[in-house]
């Protein structure tokens, strides 16, 4: 592991809290990154290589969410090393947020990320009381984005509106990932109209260019999880070849760092989505913009998460609780203007996507940073 001080820079973190537990054999870690805007909210993975490097990089890309999308919370993140599937999986969390319970929710409220569930922050709640975490179940008065597929629904909306201008509604669409975020990303872009011809899990991919029938793929995914790419051998392709699928748009919506420079070259894609958080590189970010290939950065296009979690943070102390029209509505309305205000100023100019999007995110938070007497970047 890199030192810690190499982590921090102009902008954060402001706080890295590593925990630990030698009974449960618990490892974890919570980075507070910046919060001029407001307290620190983010989600929380459980993975058995999280690293503190990691969760470091994703809270800075809360930093920037929350901006990008001008709601009033701060980044950061928090990641628990461990394996989601293991039987000690209760145990694990309950051990870990224990750790946390000066900084939770005075803080900093858990979310969900990679290997949590409602189900885990109900736990979360029932541990450290009503308001540690949101995303927690219907049931329990929560606001259930991930069952909801709001930030897959976002991500579909925002290929819909930034496709409108370069006359692609309705064209063909590879995805990579079928989790939380790309089934519901591919559930939507169905509804609107487009020809989803390859998704993937864990498991492997499959690819058909006459269009995959997703409402089948998204009842197989209901009884079968991930293994359900092992039900068509027809259509099966190797892993990662969905990235390079021929088709006009590309999502990826699983894993970070998985478009290097030299993929970026490759790709037949005239418009790249991001549904997973980081997973293009900067040189690969540059590749794209050199060959006319527009790219929607992942803060701006997965951002419905964080907007249904600012309806759940402010649903903990209220007993009303928007309905999922207004979270929708108001998802849709948000990220499609935020997309056309970004992908619209990059192209007059050499910056990459990123960099304009992080400009007009920056910005906002130097401002509030200025506003509270801080140092700015």
């Amino acid at each position: 592991m890199s030192d810690l001080f190499s982590l921090m820079d102009e902008w954060g973190p402001e706080k890295i809290v590593a925990v630990s537990d030698p009974k449960t054999k618990m490892r974890g870690v919570l980075v507070i990154d910046n919060t001029a805007r407001g307290m620190g909210k983010g989600g929380t993975r459980m993975q058995p290589s999280v690293s503190v490097e990691e969760v470091a990089r994703l809270a800075r890309v809360m930093t920037w969410k929350w901006a990008g999308v001008d709601l009033f919370f701060g980044g950061a993140k928090a990641g628990i090393q461990a394996d989601p599937n293991s039987p000690y999986k209760e145990e694990i969390l309950r051990s870990f947020v224990r750790k946390l319970h000066n900084e939770v929710p005075a803080e900093y409220v858990f979310g969900l990320d990679m290997g949590l569930t409602e189900n885990d922050a109900a736990i979360i709640n029932d541990e450290l009381g009503r308001g540690a975490a949101v995303g927690t179940p219907y049931e329990l008065g929560g606001v259930p984005y991930d069952k909801l597929g709001v930030t897959g629904f976002g991500v579909a909306e925002v290929v819909d509106e930034i496709a409108a201008h370069q006359d692609l509604q309705g064209a063909r669409v590879a995805i990579q990932g079928f989790g939380a975020v790309g089934h519901a990303a591919a559930a939507r872009l169905h509804e609107l109209g487009y020809r989803v011809v390859a998704i993937s899990t864990a498991r492997g991919a499959l690819a058909d260019q006459n269009g995959l029938d997703i409402p089948a793929l998204l009842a197989a995914r209901e009884q079968r999880g991930d293994d359900l790419v092992l039900d068509y051998p027809d259509l099966s392709i190797s892993p990662g070849a969905e990235l390079r699928e021929d088709a006009e748009i590309l999502v990826p919506a699983a894993l970070q760092d998985v478009i290097d420079s030299s993929l970026a070259q490759e790709l037949s894609a005239k418009l790249v989505v991001e549904g997973a958080n980081l997973p293009t590189s900067p040189e690969a970010q540059r590749v794209l913009k050199d060959r006319g290939i527009e790219l929607v950065p992942d803060f701006i296009a997965n951002a419905g998460g964080v907007i249904s979690a600012a309806y759940a943070m402010e649903a903990r102390t209220s007993p009303f609780r928007p309905s999922e029209d207004v979270i929708m509505d108001t998802v849709s309305t948000k990220l499609r203007a935020n997309a056309t205000e970004v992908m619209s100023n990059n192209r007059v100019t050499t910056e990459t996507s990123h960099e304009t999007a992080r400009n007009m995110a920056q910005d906002r938070v130097a401002a509030a940073m200025k506003l509270r007497g801080k140092p700015l970047p």
